[in-house]
């Protein structure tokens, strides 16, 4: 079975989509930001997707297979120091094997798709423990606001007031060591005992 090669007209249009494809993968764009690669990771980028139109042009007997895609997907991440487990290896070699052959058929829509298209936003990426971390962003604004709310001290009404000073030095002392309604115990610092204000 012969195999179908890019002509000269679509070779260009297929770099250019490979181009656009990868940088808006945020696994890479972080990678690149970031400088997990070191001070080239921009030229590791570049290298990638130099060896990605390399993989679908290169002269070869056999067919091109998506498993072949990925390994050479991750080398490259692995070559920024990324390790990704999101699937967006999968996703990313999907599209690039659905764009190579809509090139080879003189259908270049997905490209032309991606040029109309703005990038998605650049999601900031943050060094952490957490496996999901997309999924944990607004989760963690949520439960940031949850915990702040929880955490908030009550005051009884008699003692509100917006200046925590004049709490302290114009309301008189209640009993340090009583305890609070719900089963705590106020202790006094030593830095103040024996003073007052």
């Amino acid at each position: 079975m012969e195999s179908k090669k890019l002509t000269a007209e679509s070779a260009p249009v297929f770099q250019e989509g490979i181009s656009l494809i990868l940088t808006r993968w945020s696994a890479l764009t972080a990678a690149v930001e970031n400088e997990w690669g070191g001070r080239d990771s921009l030229g590791k980028a570049n290298a990638i997707c130099t060896d990605v139109f390399s993989f679908f042009t290169e002269a070869r007997a056999e067919p091109l297979y998506i498993d072949d895609l990925e390994n050479l997907l991750e080398e490259g991440l692995l070559s920024l120091n990324t390790l990704v487990e999101d699937g967006s290896v999968e996703e990313v070699a999907e599209k690039l094997m659905i764009m190579h052959e809509e090139c080879l058929e003189g259908n270049y829509q997905s490209v032309e798709k991606l040029r109309t298209t703005n990038p998605p936003p650049v999601a900031h990426v943050r060094p952490s423990n957490n496996e999901d971390e997309d999924d944990d962003d607004d989760e963690d604004d949520s439960m940031s606001a949850d915990i702040a709310a929880n955490m908030m001290v009550d005051v009884p009404n008699s003692q509100s007031s917006l200046n925590p000073v004049s709490m302290l030095t114009d309301e008189p002392k209640q009993n340090q060591s009583a305890e609070a309604e719900d089963s705590w115990v106020v202790v006094s610092s030593r830095k103040n005992k024996g003073r007052r204000n």
